[in-house]
């Protein structure tokens, strides 16, 4: 195996495997001996998709990480989440593929930075959105996924003062919604704010029939133009529960395997980006890989720490997020 110095260079176990190996029956004789569960996110390939135990959004799999009675979780998706589930199972061994996904949002909103910004509104609640770091949660009253922002924003009282962070673009739909008047941090995800609207009205002149639905990731200009707004989950239950054929869905592409599971007959487009790619892709989510997940899980690393200090302190936003959501039925 890699040393540790290895690893932690590259990010992931680099090891040759054979060829002949059937990766999905040695990885689900892998979670059977060491006990591990395996959660995706909607954005992973496909393959992963595929062999995980749950797959969902952020909220979903917040509430998988927080009652899994597995002894490892094998986080596939990015570095925020794995600690999440660290955070809400301290006992538990949790790895990722790649300890080198990162996303761009959470990285738009350094804790130290935060904490001076924060610091100018001490009246002020902090809801943070779950796409930021463990020493961001520890900074936060109440953690929200963008499955439940509007809604826990509306459970708290009209004159409460709201700072909102990191994401501006959820943070302005959530106060559009709510019609509160939120402190905004000035950050953005940059798969969700590089969509073309010039693309998408060309697009949709080409297939006048075709709903769009957008993520509140998105920026402003593109979420008026949706048919429908909504988290992953809200969009995958969108197209499912709709009799229309065709959509343009603006969010990360991972998420149309599973539409296209669930709608055979439908027909799923990805809105186009301002750039020269066919699709918009994050570059942190698809860094992990069915060969990675196996080495991963075979040698139980790398795997995702935090220091206890900080799970104390971030452990407490979190479940008031899952507890708000639960009295919600969210």
């Amino acid at each position: 195996m890699n040393t540790f110095e290895e690893i932690n260079l590259k990010g992931y176990v680099d090891e040759e495997i054979d060829p002949t190996l059937d990766l999905f029956a040695e990885i689900e004789k892998l979670k059977k001996q060491k006990n591990a569960v395996i959660l995706a996110h909607y954005y992973q390939d496909g393959d992963i998709q595929d062999i995980a135990d749950y797959i969902g959004d952020s909220l979903g799999l917040s509430q998988q990480a927080a009652k899994t009675d597995a002894d490892i979780i094998v986080f596939a998706g990015v570095h925020f989440m794995a600690e999440t589930a660290k955070i809400l199972s301290p006992t538990k061994k949790v790895l990722l593929p790649d300890m080198k996904a990162g996303c761009s949002l959470a990285d738009s909103c350094p804790p130290h930075l935060f904490k001076k910004f924060k610091e100018n509104y001490p009246d002020h609640l902090v809801i943070t959105y779950v796409n930021c770091t463990a020493e961001l949660k520890a900074l936060t009253d109440i953690v929200c996924t963008s499955s439940n922002a509007v809604q826990i924003v509306e459970s708290l009282p009209k004159d409460q003062k709201i700072i909102f962070g990191p994401d501006k673009n959820l943070g302005a739909y959530v106060a559009k919604k709510t019609g509160r008047d939120l402190v905004l941090w000035n950050g953005a995800c940059m798969v969700h704010e590089i969509f073309s609207r010039e693309k998408i009205t060309k697009l949709k002149e080409r297939h006048p029939g075709a709903k769009l639905l957008a993520h509140p990731e998105c920026e402003d200009v593109i979420l008026e133009m949706a048919d429908y707004v909504g988290s992953t989950t809200g969009i995958l239950k969108y197209a499912s529960s709709h009799q229309d054929k065709e959509f343009i869905v603006a969010t990360e592409s991972g998420i149309l395997h599973q539409m296209q599971k669930e709608n055979p007959d439908k027909i799923f487009i990805p809105a186009p980006p301002n750039n020269n790619c066919a699709c918009n892709d994050c570059p942190h989510m698809k860094r992990n890989t069915l060969e990675k997940l196996y080495l991963c899980l075979k040698n139980e690393t790398p795997e995702v720490t935090v220091p206890q200090h900080i799970i104390e302190k971030a452990v407490k936003p979190i479940e008031r997020m899952l507890e708000i959501s639960a009295q919600l039925g969210l």
